[in-house]
Parts: structure tokens; sequence; C-alpha cells
């Protein structure tokens, strides 16, 4: 009682000494643990945990232990300790709603996405509009990949629920879900919602690029990823980071969409592309990537191979490859060998033509277009 009145008076130091001193007379005071864990479960929840468990040893059957540890765990975020307190206790007709809704969320942090969905779907048999279990339902579904059963949660979540307050991490799930089915435009809408709620979570600008892009529309696919790559520190700011951005401008250069781009566009987004992957080059000279998209990008800037703008980069790419030896790259080299040979068609030199469709044949003897090739230079 005195340590009570100590609390009233705000006075936590009083009243932990005085539930000390009650534990001392009576080592099972089970109100004297429970409230000296109160007192320390946020200043300090190392003292308030070892109490309980002290607890526990003595009331090993006592669920108001079990649910105390609970609430400081899952306060510390510590979800796979706060799971398994919740677990003696959650699923009993004496445990409240927001127990239910706390232990589906742990396990769901815990990535039990299972167990997870099925705590929430326990909580949704007695309240269908609750929001926490509809919220974790559509996660939990959407983990474990059962879209369709994820898109009917989300529905009900956004749509029908009581008292919704919708966070960064709702929308960008919800996100992840449309990606899923193919619906990118309404996906990227979902993303930018993420955003709009928590600008720091700028790594959502990739999702966004990448929706954007499964649609052909290269422009806003290349102005998220514009932002994404400019929220990095310089260091953060890597060549593969810098590919993804010559391959927007060369998907948008390339696009077959003629009413989505003009000419001059259509330029300078290659052009932009060629200035990209040939940084890439000099970075890492030591891969062939670089020098291979802008092979691939001079010769869409050439379409008629008149001019050879992608000679030269596939014949650093071929001899790069060459030297590797190795049948990983074979693709690759077809792809060098094929241009070149054609090329050498278009400026008739036959000679040179046929030394490329023979190099093809040797690494890949049924391929097609080199038999036809060397048919007709015959």
């Amino acid at each position: 009682m005195e340590g009570d009145i100590a609390i009233k008076q705000k006075n936590a130091g009083l009243a932990s000494q005085k539930y000390e001193e009650a534990i001392y007379f009576d080592s099972h005071c089970v109100d004297a643990y429970l409230k000296y864990a109160d007192i320390y479960k946020s200043a300090n929840a190392s003292l308030a945990i070892e109490k309980l468990e002290q607890l526990k040893i003595l009331e090993p059957s006592n669920t108001n232990v079990d649910k105390k540890l609970a609430e400081i765990y899952y306060f510390k975020n510590d979800f796979v300790k706060a799971a398994d307190a919740y677990s003696y206790f959650a699923m009993e007709p004496t445990a409240t709603e927001e127990d239910l809704a706390k232990y589906a969320f742990a396990l769901f942090m815990k990535h039990d996405f299972q167990k997870s969905l099925e705590v929430a779907n326990m909580g949704l048999k007695t309240n269908s509009r609750h929001v926490a279990f509809n919220r974790l339902a559509m996660y939990n579904y959407t983990d474990l990949k059962r879209f369709d059963e994820a898109i009917k949660a989300a529905d009900i979540f956004f749509n029908e629920c009581d008292k919704a307050d919708y966070s960064y991490l709702d929308y960008m799930y919800y996100g992840h879900l449309l990606e899923a089915l193919k619906k990118y435009g309404e996906a990227a809408e979902q993303y930018e919602k993420a955003v709009a709620l928590d600008s720091t979570k700028t790594d959502l600008y990739k999702n966004i690029s990448s929706a954007y892009e499964e649609q052909n529309e290269y422009k806003k696919a290349i102005s998220a990823y514009q932002k994404y790559y400019s929220s990095l520190e310089k260091e953060q700011q890597t060549p593969d980071l810098q590919f993804q951005m010559g391959r927007l401008y060369y998907g948008s250069g390339t696009q077959a969409d003629s009413s989505a781009i003009t000419v001059e566009e259509r330029k300078q987004a290659l052009e932009l592309a060629d200035s990209v992957f040939k940084t890439i080059a000099e970075t890492a000279p030591d891969s062939y990537l670089g020098n291979f998209w802008r092979a691939r990008t001079n010769s869409a800037l050439d379409p008629e191979t008149t001019q050879g703008l992608a000679k030269p980069f596939y014949e650093v790419v071929a001899s790069m490859l060459e030297g590797k030896n190795d049948s990983r790259y074979n693709s690759a080299l077809v792809e060098c060998y094929s241009y070149l040979g054609y090329y050498y068609l278009v400026v008739n030199n036959l000679l040179e033509s046929k030394e490329y469709w023979s190099k093809i044949l040797a690494i890949d003897p049924a391929n097609a277009t080199a038999k036809r090739a060397l048919d007709g230079i015959k």
C-alpha cells in the first residue's frame, strides 16, 4: 500500500523500494512483482523482465505474468520473445481483442506469416471490421503469395474497416500486392501514397519506377528513378544503380509505341543512355556490360547499320569475352558476332562477314540466321 501511495505521489524510486519490501515479506506477492515491473517497463526494461522472470518461476501458470512480459517485449520491439509470451494466454477466453491483435502482429514481425494469419483470422471471426486483423490478413496473404485472398482482404481493409488510420506500410503492401497481380498503374499509385506519408522511404521510388516501366511509361519511370538515385549519398550511387538508369533511357529510346515519344526524344533518350553506359565502362573497366550496352544503344541510334556506330563497342566486348573462354557468355558473343557479320555484309566486305557468321556456328551449330547469311554469301 505504501508503494501504491508513492506511485500516486509520482515517486517511482520509493514505490519500487516498497514493492521490493513487500516481496521480501511475501515472495508470492504477485501484485508487488507486477507493479514493480510497471515502474521499470519503460525506464529499465531489463529490471522489469528480471523481476517478472523471478515471479514466473514461483507462479508458472499465472497468465498475468506472461501478459506483462508480452507487453514489455512488445514495447521493446523484441517480437520473437513477445510472440512467445503471448502464446501462453492470447488464445485463451480471458485474453482481450488487443492481446490477440498484438500477438498476431508479433508473429508477423518474426515472419511466422502462417501463424499470424491464423491468429488474425480468429480475431476476424468475432470482429470482421477490425482494422488490425484485416491489415494483418492483407499483409500475411501477400507474404504467403496467396494473392487472390490478399486482394479480398485489402478491399475490406481499405473500404469497410472501422476507424482506419492508414500508414505508409499499408500502402506499400497494397502496392506490392497489386504489382504481383500485374496491376502496375494501381501499384504505382499506392507506392506514391506510401512515400507521401513517409518521405524518408525513398527506396519506394524504385518500386514506382519499376511499375511504370512495366507499363512502358518511361518518362514516369525515369522521373521516379531519378528521385531514388538523387536521394542516395554519393558513395551509394554505385555502377549497378547507374546501369538501371541507363536501361530506362535505352527502353525509352527503343520502345515500340511511336505515339509515346517523338523521333527527337527517342534520339535524346538513347544519347543519355550512351552517356550512362560510357561512365559505367570507364568506372568498371573489368566488366563487359558498359560497352555491351553502349553497343546496343549505338545500334539503336544507327538502325540501318550504315554508320557502324556500334562496331567499336561490339569489337571490344567480343575481345573481352573471347578471352574468358566461358560458355556463360556465348549468347553475348553471338550478339556481337551477329552485328559485326551484318555490318560487314552491309559494307560489302564479304570475307570479314563470313568469318563472323562462321564464329557463330562454332558456338551454335544450329543458328539459323548464321546459316542463312553464309548461304547468301556463297
